[in-house]
């Protein structure tokens, strides 16, 4: 068995996929989430490839939920080998139409949700001296956009707090390992059920990426610890074009970022989101963005495999050098 497993926003979307992607690693999984409906699908999932599923309904803006659900996997499933910090909330709107309430509630789930999240995980992880942290950031962790300023000042606040963090454990010389996966758009069902105040879907920007490459990612971080993982080209491109030309970026965003974050479709602004309270039902991984979305990524391959890559390319240019050498000789 590899261990046990608890996964945040696991009720859908990337972590509903990652909950499924570390089962069949041999994790059983503590589940954390708000909707009842999609934390027992996801069980349902876990149980399906013959591991353990905890569901543990839980609001991880709330410190002491999160404690709760920390000390109920472990006293269910056993010592937690691996933590993903995934679940967030976004609002879809200019930032002068965000109420203070909503701006504070996608800063406490998307924010602070990795902070307590993390504060737990730690707390169980440290005295044992092992264990892997893996926080679910984004490209938005390195460049904002318009319509999503609540999320992407705490995916920049997340990539702050990693690093201190990191350090923090590296510092202590200690085992525990913590990492940050760099998510490029993915077709989660998110898009339908967040707030907006536009008046058509929001939707990824393309291109798009299937949930299930997220948690191949994060799998990988998990065990690999591996300090920051970057997926998709869209994601690298992001993050080097902000360090390269940060001013070009903002006129290119301010002419094309709104646009591409709408689909064509009207959408009610009234429908039911899940900002202060989940959304009934069971909404699995995927999104409704499928066509034409990617399966792979093969700038995580070569993440994944890069220091085999290297010494394959440190081996070959040696018997080259030595065949030279032969020659001449």
């Amino acid at each position: 068995m590899a261990g046990v497993a608890l996964v945040t926003g696991a009720s859908a979307g990337v972590g509903r996929a990652t909950a499924r992607r570390l089962a069949e690693e041999g994790y059983d999984v503590a589940l954390v989430a708000r909707g009842r409906d999609g934390l027992e699908g996801a069980r349902l999932d876990v149980e399906r490839l013959g591991r353990r599923g905890l569901p543990l309904p839980t609001d991880v803006a709330d410190d002491a939920q999160v404690e709760e659900a920390a000390q109920r996997a472990e006293e269910t499933l056993g010592p937690i080998d691996v933590w993903v910090n995934n679940a967030m909330a976004t609002v879809f709107s200019p930032f002068r139409e965000i109420e203070p309430d909503e701006f504070r509630r996608v800063t406490e789930v998307t924010y602070l949700g990795f902070v307590w999240g993390t504060r737990a995980a730690l707390k169980r992880m440290v005295p044992r001296d092992s264990g892997s942290i893996v926080l679910v950031g984004s490209a938005l962790a390195y460049r904002g956009i318009p319509l999503q300023s609540a999320y992407c000042g705490s995916k920049h606040a997340i990539k702050g707090f990693f690093e201190s963090v990191r350090t923090e454990l590296l510092h202590e010389g200690s085992k525990v390992r913590i990492s940050m996966v760099e998510l490029p758009a993915v077709n989660t069902p998110q898009f339908d059920h967040c707030r907006t105040r536009m008046s058509k879907q929001p939707q990824p920007v393309p291109p798009i990426y299937q949930p299930e490459v997220a948690a191949d990612a994060i799998a990988w971080a998990a065990q690999s610890g591996e300090r920051e993982v970057y997926v998709g080209a869209p994601t690298w491109k992001t993050i080097w074009g902000e360090r390269i030309a940060p001013g070009l970026a903002d006129r290119y965003l301010a002419k094309n970022g709104i646009k591409s974050q709408l689909a064509d479709q009207p959408v009610n602004g009234d429908r039911p989101d899940n900002l202060f309270a989940p959304v009934e039902g069971d909404r699995g991984a995927h999104g409704q963005f499928e066509e034409g979305t990617r399966r792979r990524s093969p700038l995580l391959w070569l993440g994944k495999h890069r220091r085999a890559l290297g010494a394959a390319a440190l081996a070959g240019a040696g018997a080259a050098a030595a065949a030279v050498r032969s020659t001449r000789d």
